[in-house]
Order: C-alpha cells, then structure tokens, then sequence
C-alpha cells in the first residue's frame, strides 16, 4: 500500500496587474469627469510601480485616493494590496503615492506560519517559500479549516489560497 499523498496548498498574495489596469482607466475617467474635480489638478498615473495621485489641495487629493480605492474595490482588489502613503506638499500640489503590495513580507509570513501552528488542526505543517507559503496536511478538510482560519484573521496582507491538490 503506497501512502496516502499530502494534499497542500499555497498562500499567496499578488495583485492582478491587469485588474489593476483597469481600475486606475475607471479611476482616471471619474476624476476626469467629476465637476468636484474641475481645475484642481486632480490626477491619477502610474510613476513606475506606483501611482501617484495629485490635487491642488489636501481634501482633493483624498478624494481621488477615495475613487480609487472604490474602483479597486470593484475590480476585486483588495485594500490590503495597497500601500498608501500620507499625502504629502510638492509646490503648489499635494500627492500621494500608493504602492501595490505583491507578495508576502517575511514579517506576515512568520505570523500567518505561526497562527497555523498554534491554531490550526495539528495535521497541517506551513513552509515558507520565499513570499508565499506552502500549506500540507494528509486531510483535505484540515486544509480547509485552515482557509477558514486565515479568512477571519485581520492580517496587514491580502491573501489568495492557490493550487490546491
């Protein structure tokens, strides 16, 4: 009799890049054609990995932040993906920058492998992999327990739970 295989998981947390895409296009267009935005220089741009939001005031640039998020929120993104500075002077304009986190920093790894072993069923072991975390028990359902264990946490990190086997 062979043994039974491990099934297992990854947790992972990446940005859809294209989602992302089109969420920075709905973004632009409501800022473009929102009249509370009208001669603010209000705008939203990719500056490399990041996006830079601009306004002429403190409460404008919010707003666009604001648009943003909802749109993100829309394409499925969630806000835990981002990296959202404080709103910062530049001259006469007021900008903040959002990153999107991809990957898990090896800080929420640690604490993601931890909650797993002090609370998750006892069959299941997690590995760390670089920025993802690789989850195995022989009992499907422990595996599944252990999603639902992670879904009620309130983590600094957007997880997604892939190639399950």
């Amino acid at each position: 009799m062979g043994r039974m295989a491990d099934s297992s998981f990854d947790i992972v947390s990446k940005v859809d890049k294209m989602e992302a895409d089109n969420a920075v296009n709905q973004a632009q267009k409501e800022v473009a054609q929102r009249y509370d935005f009208k001669g603010v220089g209000a705008s939203i741009e990719w500056s490399g990995e990041k996006l830079l939001l601009k306004a002429s005031a403190e409460e404008r640039v919010k707003a666009v932040l604001e648009v943003l998020e909802s749109k993100m929120i829309k394409r499925g993104i969630s806000l835990r993906s981002l990296d959202t500075g404080e709103p910062y002077a530049s001259g006469k304009e007021f900008r903040i920058e959002v990153g999107l986190k991809n990957g898990i920093g090896s800080d929420d790894a640690k604490k993601i492998s931890k909650i797993i072993r002090d609370e998750g069923p006892k069959s299941v072991k997690a590995q760390i992999q670089g920025d993802e975390l690789r989850v195995t028990s022989k009992s499907r359902d422990d595996l599944q327990a252990t999603m639902a264990l992670l879904k009620g946490k309130d983590l600094d990190v957007a997880l997604q739970f892939v190639n399950f086997r």
